[in-house]
């Protein structure tokens, strides 16, 4: 394996910093490491124990420990810790920013996009966290003499696997309404990308938060994925279709609820009456924001044939347009692929769709004079319905465009996938876009905007259907998932039956006539 990279003079950081980091992860003895390399490079920037499953049960016991006294902690004091810890994480965007560049290979305004979603997601579950949590009466049987009352307790322990695409924003977005509401946390990071979520987890406990609520725990995935599902409360899991099948089926075994989000292949679709500019800018930013390393970004797009060359030139233009390379300052516009395995999925993906007839508008070639695992921006056309390209997630900056008749056949073809996570539809009629946007089978759609304006509405869930996922992350969906709610019910007139001294067919006919006269009042009431 390479040496430690002089990358980091080019950074705020050092290789002491990962060493502190990966310090932070407790195991029961000795274990061997797993070394982390930058895809910028491909040399070592630090290693991270190799967690058995001994050591993520151990982990979760921790937790387990730690939990009921963080749960019995007044809201509005979890609350305080968790906008400081928002806080935090903005003060410390730098280091945060450079830490996840050199994981990733991301240029520096992909990483700043995932990280001010810290923020944001801490004020927006400060507000409107304890709302949700508060007991909540609702109708008893008889009104006056019944009650009920549910309140939300925490579900314990809640696991987190998280991916290496965005692993700041990914590692958290799930664990801080799962700490809202009382619940302690187990993350585990892709092996590739665990400092940053090992960061984070430092500004946590600065920011307040006991010991032991929140714990990392680092290793392959096929060790310690499954441990923690086996020893956790609730699992979220965000990745690839076959893992999370893998996931689900386990967590089902265990009898616990899971979140899971999932692939995507993704359509945009270009109406007759869309401005070809704005949609174009909108296709370059959500096809190869991170190098299309994006569980939301489009991959196939449908565009009236009334636009279609028009929004192509535009397309292509605007993709030519674009720079490759990496900097930790703001300027290049894509950045890396993960490593070189993914840049040959890549490869193979586009490369055997140009040989079954596919044409290459732009891009299709690895870049090894910017960087080992760059790859150009790629725009196909001509590409059979039934191909891999169309049918498969390739997660890398390459997308299809596709003439259709018009609406009715977009949507036709946007349908045509087991997926569910993202679409988008182009106009210049809302109203008309909104009718659209009902008709595509994604738990998002986006008018006039590839996916920002959907993950950005942290008070709206965002979650897949089909192959794309179960469960929903944002909005009040996104912590309820993390409680059990308790129904109390109470009688102010003793036992809900009849007296002893009432024979039963009379009873019976005085509780048929009391449910008659229920259900009137209730109509009436509507």
């Amino acid at each position: 394996m390479a040496q430690t990279s002089d990358i980091y003079g080019n950074t705020r950081l050092a290789p002491g910093d990962m060493e502190r980091l990966a310090a932070r992860v407790v195991t029961s003895g000795d274990r061997s490491s797993i070394g982390v390399e930058t895809p910028i490079t491909e040399s070592e920037i630090g290693s991270v124990p190799a967690c058995t499953a001994a050591d993520v049960a151990t982990a979760v016991d921790r937790a387990r420990g730690a939990q009921p006294e963080w749960a019995a902690t007044p809201v509005e004091s979890r609350v305080a810790v968790l906008e400081r810890f928002g806080d935090l994480v903005f003060d410390h965007r730098d280091d945060l920013l450079d830490t996840v560049q050199l994981e990733t290979g991301k240029v520096r305004q992909d990483a700043l996009e995932e990280l001010l979603d810290i923020p944001s997601t801490c004020s927006y579950y400060g507000s409107n966290g304890p709302t949700e949590l508060a007991d909540s009466e609702r109708s008893g049987l008889i009104p006056l003499a019944t009650t009920a009352t549910v309140s939300y307790d925490p579900v314990g322990v809640v696991g987190v696997i998280s991916p290496w695409n965005y692993p700041l924003t990914l590692s958290f977005t799930d664990a801080i309404p799962a700490l809202l509401a009382g619940n302690a946390v187990v993350c585990k990071p892709d092996e590739r990308t665990p400092f940053v979520a090992l960061a984070l987890a430092e500004l946590l406990e600065e920011a307040g938060l006991p010991e032991g609520v929140f714990q990392v725990v680092t290793g392959e995935g096929a060790v310690a994925g499954p441990a923690l599902i086996d020893a956790v409360d609730y699992v979220v899991f965000t990745g690839g279709t076959e893992t999370g099948r893998t996931v689900a089926e386990r967590a089902g075994r265990n009898l616990i609820d899971c979140s899971l989000e999932l692939g995507g292949k993704n359509p945009m679709v270009v109406l007759d009456d869309a401005d070809v500019g704005t949609a174009a800018r909108g296709a370059v930013t959500g096809a190869f924001t991170n190098a299309g390393q994006l569980c939301l970004a489009p991959e196939r797009i449908y565009v009236d044939e009334d636009r279609y060359d028009d929004f192509l030139d535009a397309f292509v233009g605007a993709t030519r347009e674009l720079s490759l390379g990496h900097s930790f300052s703001y300027g290049p516009d894509v950045g890396s692929l993960i490593s070189a395995d993914h840049l040959e999925s890549v490869r193979e993906s586009v490369d055997s769709a140009v040989e079954a007839g596919a044409s290459l508008f732009s891009g299709g070639r690895a870049r090894p004079d910017v960087g080992p695992c760059f790859y150009e921006p790629t725009i196909l056309t001509d590409v059979a319905p039934d191909s891999r390209i169309i049918c498969e997630e390739t997660f890398g900056p390459v997308v299809s465009v596709v003439p259709v008749s018009d609406a009715d056949e977009a949507v036709e073809r946007a349908n045509d996938t087991a997926y569910g996570l993202n679409g988008s539809v182009w106009t210049g009629d809302l109203d008309r876009g909104r009718d659209i946007a009902r008709r595509i089978d994604c738990g998002t759609v986006c008018l006039n905007d590839p996916y920002a304006v959907g993950w950005a509405a942290v008070d709206a869930p965002m979650g897949g259907i089909g192959d794309s996922g179960l469960g929903r992350r944002h909005g009040p969906e996104g912590i309820n998932r993390f409680v059990e709610s308790k129904t109390i019910a109470t009688s102010r007139i003793g036992p809900f039956d009849s007296p002893p001294w009432l024979p039963h067919g009379v009873a019976a006919r005085l509780l048929s006539g009391f449910g008659a006269v229920q259900r009137r009042l209730t109509r009436w009431l509507r």
